[in-house]
C-alpha cells in the first residue's frame, strides 16, 4: 500500500538464470542504451502475461544467448525487488546447451565465481553475488 491508502500496482516479475560451468558463472554486459547499460548481470528478462518464469527463462536464453534450455529450478534460488524500480528478480538455477552467443549483449563471459564480485555488477546482481548465493 502506498502513503495514500492506494495499493501499489503489481511489481514486474524478471527471472534471471545462474548458469553454472564447473566453478565460473556466465555474465552478460548490458548494452549501454538499456537500464544499467554496461553493468554486468546474471542472463534473463522479464516473464510476459501467460508465460511461467521456466518459460520465460527458455525464451530469453534463446533469445539472448542461442542457448537450449535444459532444467530450470522452479523455485528461485533468491529473489529481490530492485531498488528504484517496479521489477522482482527471481535468481533461477539452470542447466543449458550450446555456446552463448552476445545477441543482446555487449559481451558474455564465463567468470570464476570468487571473482564475480569484482564485476561493475546490476543492482539486484550485486545484491545476489554478495550475499554468496553463487557458492
Amino acid at each position: 500500500m502506498s502513503d495514500h491508502g492506494v495499493s501499489d500496482p503489481p511489481r514486474q516479475l524478471v527471472v534471471a538464470a545462474v548458469l553454472r560451468r564447473g566453478d565460473a558463472v556466465l555474465l552478460c554486459r548490458r548494452p549501454h542504451e538499456k537500464r544499467h547499460g554496461g553493468l554486468w548481470e546474471l542472463p534473463g528478462g522479464k516473464v510476459h502475461e501467460g508465460e511461467t518464469p521456466e518459460q520465460a527463462l527458455a525464451r530469453e536464453l534463446d533469445e539472448e544467448l542461442g542457448l537450449v534450455l535444459v532444467t530450470a529450478d522452479a523455485v528461485p534460488v533468491a529473489q529481490f525487488d530492485d531498488p528504484g524500480s517496479a521489477f522482482t528478480i527471481a535468481f533461477h538455477a539452470v542447466e543449458a546447451r550450446g555456446e552463448p552467443e552476445a545477441r543482446e549483449h555487449l559481451e558474455v563471459r564465463w567468470v570464476e565465481i570468487a571473482r564475480a564480485d569484482t564485476y561493475d555488477l546490476a543492482p539486484s546482481d550485486r545484491r545476489f553475488v554478495a550475499g554468496g548465493f553463487l557458492l
